[in-house]
């Protein structure tokens, strides 16, 4: 699988050098990895800050408050929607709000890259087709897939963290 992702940095409150950008994109294959994803795949994922992120929150989902990560999925996929065989499958944006970020990471005491890695994690399981808003089951379904890809790049998922996370 041939992975390519576009970056943008909308924010100056935090650093998104290369490790950060290095560390999103192991995290994007992870997840790819881990959900058996075969096909070349492209990812765009924009950094900003809380105002940035509650912009969008309220322009795409009509809830006027910051939050952590947004999901644009390109394809529904659960309605058989998808890409034609062959095609790089455009997944869909990611955007990270790294202020949120560093928040969260300091809440429930762990790093902010790790945070970082997990907030990716979750928005690929969205653009893959994922939710965890309209049921229970999808809940612990979602937060499963979660902690086997935190395992598999190395930033294991504490039970008392997930917890606390979205």
């Amino acid at each position: 699988m041939k992975l390519r992702i576009d970056f943008s940095n909308d924010q100056d409150k935090k650093k998104a050098g290369l490790s950060l950008r290095r560390l999103i994109k192991k995290a994007v294959r992870g997840a790819l990895v881990c959900e058996q994803f075969e096909r070349d795949a492209m990812v765009s994922v924009t950094f900003t800050d809380n105002e940035g992120i509650r912009e969008k929150n309220r322009q795409f989902r009509g809830i006027d408050a910051p939050t952590d990560v947004l999901s644009f999925p390109m394809y529904d996929w659960k309605h058989g929607d998808m890409p034609a065989p062959g095609e790089i499958c455009e997944l869909g944006d990611i955007v990270l709000s790294l202020e949120r970020a560093a928040e969260q990471a300091e809440e429930f005491g762990h790093s902010y890259e790790r945070e970082c890695a997990f907030l990716t994690v979750h928005s690929v399981l969205h653009l893959l087709g994922y939710d965890h808003v309209d049921s229970e089951e999808d809940e612990r379904e979602m937060r499963a897939r979660q902690r086997i890809i935190m395992k598999h790049i190395g930033l294991e998922v504490k039970q008392k963290e997930e917890e606390g996370e979205e």
